[in-house]
């Protein structure tokens, strides 16, 4: 089943498989409200499926899963759960995804189905390619806009940049939470 739908994935057929990394680079706000980084590993998950159908829009995708464990304690820090989709007819691909910290993101952007780069993104308070927060985070560490730009190296490694820009209670300039990693197929 996968391998026949991988021909439908556009730019995200790269991605299939099972993925690992241990290059990664966290810059994130600290317990004090500063700054605080964290190399980390991490494991990257993409299941093939689809069709979607949407009445006339047709959906293929990927479902996705990651966690991330710091490589200074061996202690996870980060997980996450969604999807990647590609709508071939509006050369759009999407990602939407939930961060158990009670954030939702679904990005987007247009991209060539043969492309090896793209870039995607989503903006608070946007009807399309939007965030949701909840209510603690939407007042302290509000998230604004979020940027993903994705690489690939050939069919056996890609990287990685996340911005995730967040208005911080008490600061007047948005802090930029990044991660970036370069990744290895494994399965």
């Amino acid at each position: 089943m996968g391998d026949d739908l991988l021909k439908y994935l556009g730019p995200l057929a790269a991605l299939a498989g099972v993925w690992e990394g241990d290059k990664g680079a966290d810059v994130a706000p600290s317990d004090d409200r500063g700054t605080e980084q964290n190399a980390y590993r991490e494991r990257l998950t993409f299941e093939p499926f689809g069709p979607v159908n949407n009445h006339e829009q047709q959906l293929y995708g990927l479902r996705y899963a990651t966690v991330a464990w710091r490589l200074s304690d061996g202690a996870p820090f980060h997980e996450e759960t969604g999807y990647w989709l590609w709508d071939a007819s509006a050369k759009q691909v999407l990602r939407c995804f939930i961060v158990p910290r009670g954030v939702t993101v679904l990005a987007g952007g247009t991209v060539e189905p043969d492309a090896t780069s793209f870039q995607i993104s989503a903006d608070a308070g946007s009807d399309t390619y939007g965030i949701c927060s909840n209510k603690f985070l939407d007042r302290e560490f509000k998230t604004v806009r979020y940027e993903l730009t994705v690489t690939l190296h050939g069919p056996d490694s890609f990287s990685y940049h996340e911005d995730t820009q967040l208005k911080m209670k008490g600061r007047s300039d948005l802090f930029h939470h990044t991660d970036t990693n370069r990744v290895t197929r494994v399965g």
